[in-house]
C-alpha cells in the first residue's frame, strides 16, 4: 500500500481501511477524523491518551493506512491545518485553556456556545463541496415526492428540511414516525423520490434500515451525517460529511442546520431559474419563506 499526500485521499483510506480494524484503530480513526489538529500538532503519547489507547497503536494505525511511521502520516494532517483559512478552532482551544470556574455563568456559558458555532461554521465550508451542493439541489428540485427523516437529535434538521421545502411548494412528507409509523410511512418512497435523511453518532437505526431500503429500491438518498466512517455513506447518493466532534458532551447543530438551509435557498434559486427559462419543466413557482 503506497502512502498518500493529501488529507482527502487520507480520510478515504481510512474510511475504507476501518470495517476491517481492531477496536483500537477505529477509535484512532474516529479521533483522527473528529480532530485532525489533534494529529497535526499532539505527540503520539498525547493523542494516544485522548483517543484511549496505547502509544503503539498509534504506529499500527499510520501502518495500516500504509505509511511507514507516524511522523510520514503526521505530515499531512499538518499540511491540511496549514491549507485551512479559518484559525477560530484554534482560538476556541486557547480560550477553553484559559477558563476559570467562572466560565460556567450563564453568560459564559452562551460566549462559548457561540464561539463553538463560529468555529463549527469555519469548518463547514471545508467540509462541504460546491459539486455535491449541486447535485442534491437539482436532485430535490426534480423529484416528484421529497421525504424527509432524522430521530433524536438530528430531528430538528427534518422539521426545518420539511417545512422550508414545503414553503417552496414541493411535496414534502415528513416521516416522524408517529404512533408508530414509520415502516407504514417508508412504503411511499418510490424510486424517482429523494429521501433525505440526517443522523450522527451514535446512528438511529430506523434512520440507517429506512436509508438502506431506500436506495436499494432505486430512490436518490441525500445524507446529513459526521464524517466518512458514517455507515449511512454507504447508501447515500449524496453525503455531506461535516466535522462532529463525538467527545463532547453537548453537540451542536449549527452546521447541520446552515447546510440544510443553504440546500432550501438553493433549490428555490434552481426553481426560479427554471420558471423564468422557456423550456422549464412546469413546477410550482417558488415563494419567499416566512
Amino acid at each position: 500500500m503506497d502512502p498518500i499526500a493529501t488529507y482527502e485521499q487520507l480520510k478515504n483510506r481510512i474510511a475504507q481501511a476501518y470495517p476491517g480494524m481492531s477496536k483500537q484503530l477505529q477509535r484512532i480513526a474516529r479521533h483522527a477524523l473528529e480532530r485532525p489538529d489533534d494529529l497535526a500538532l499532539g505527540t503520539v503519547a498525547a493523542i494516544a491518551e485522548a483517543a484511549e489507547v496505547q502509544p503503539s497503536a498509534m504506529i499500527r494505525f499510520a501502518n495500516a493506512v500504509g505509511y511507514g511511521g507516524f511522523s510520514e502520516m503526521q505530515q499531512v494532517f499538518r499540511g491540511h491545518l496549514v491549507e485551512r483559512s479559518s484559525s477560530y478552532r484554534e482560538r476556541i482551544v486557547e480560550m477553553r485553556r484559559k477558563q476559570t470556574n467562572g466560565a460556567r455563568a450563564p453568560g459564559s456559558v452562551l460566549h462559548q456556545l457561540a464561539m463553538d458555532s463560529v468555529g463549527e461554521l469555519g469548518q463547514l465550508e471545508e467540509m462541504i463541496h460546491e459539486a455535491d451542493l449541486t447535485q442534491a439541489v437539482k436532485l430535490i428540485a426534480s423529484a416528484p415526492h421529497i421525504h424527509v427523516l432524522a430521530q433524536r437529535r438530528a430531528f430538528p434538521v427534518a422539521g426545518y428540511l420539511a417545512y422550508a421545502l414545503s414553503q417552496l411548494e414541493l411535496r414534502t412528507h415528513l416521516l416522524d414516525g408517529a404512533g408508530g409509523m414509520l415502516r407504514e410511512s417508508l412504503r411511499a418512497v418510490a424510486p424517482g423520490d429523494v429521501l433525505l435523511v440526517a443522523s450522527f453518532r451514535n446512528y438511529s437505526p430506523e434512520v440507517l434500515d429506512a436509508a438502506q431500503a431506500a436506495s436499494e429500491r432505486g430512490t436518490a438518498v441525500i445524507a446529513i451525517t459526521d464524517g466518512p466512517l458514517s455507515p449511512l455513506k454507504a447508501s447515500a447518493t449524496v453525503c455531506f460529511e461535516l466535522a462532529d466532534d463525538s467527545s463532547k458532551p453537548f453537540r451542536s447543530l449549527v452546521a447541520p442546520l446552515c447546510l440544510a438551509q443553504a440546500l432550501v435557498v438553493s433549490t428555490g434559486h434552481l426553481l426560479a431559474e427554471q420558471a423564468s427559462h422557456p423550456r422549464a419543466r412546469k413546477t410550482p413557482a417558488a415563494k419567499k419563506l416566512s
